[in-house]
């Protein structure tokens, strides 16, 4: 087709059956239900809309641009009080310093610690689609 003067390397329309699984009621209704459990696999949504996994996940891929990511681990999850609480402490002791230079000499502290973290929940059962504007959800390990 080329020796013959075509240009364009794109497909041409063809005549066939349209496709039913990537209708826009199908991407609104997979939309809603990840909305609603962002834990949900793709296999469980192909089966309750009745379509295939490779549509299913087509949609979340291209039509929705969801992506799976696993939580990201922090040391502790802060609410703002004790945020706060502990710029308080801080602030104390950079005051506590500042007045008497030596305190830090009379310090006593211990070089290593040992904490056991027992996670019941594995990193990849704790991911979940996000949104390309919404940030990595956080999980804290547990001590």
């Amino acid at each position: 087709m080329f020796s013959e003067g075509r240009e364009d390397v794109n497909d041409e329309e063809r005549a066939g059956r349209p496709s039913t699984s990537t209708t826009d009621e199908k991407i609104n209704e997979v939309e809603k239900m990840v909305l609603a459990n962002r834990r949900i696999t793709v296999r469980e949504v192909a089966e309750d809309l009745n379509i295939s996994i490779g549509s299913c996940h087509s949609i979340f891929i291209n039509d929705l641009g969801m992506r799976r990511v696993a939580a990201k681990f922090v040391p502790k999850l802060l609410n703002c009080d004790q945020k706060q609480h502990r710029m308080n402490i801080a602030n104390e002791m950079l005051n506590s310093v500042r007045d008497d230079p030596n305190l830090l000499q009379r310090v006593i502290t211990g070089d290593e610690s040992w904490v056991y973290g027992y996670d019941v929940e594995t990193k990849a059962q704790s991911s979940q689609w996000k949104l390309p504007h919404e940030p990595r959800p956080k999980k804290a390990r547990q001590t």
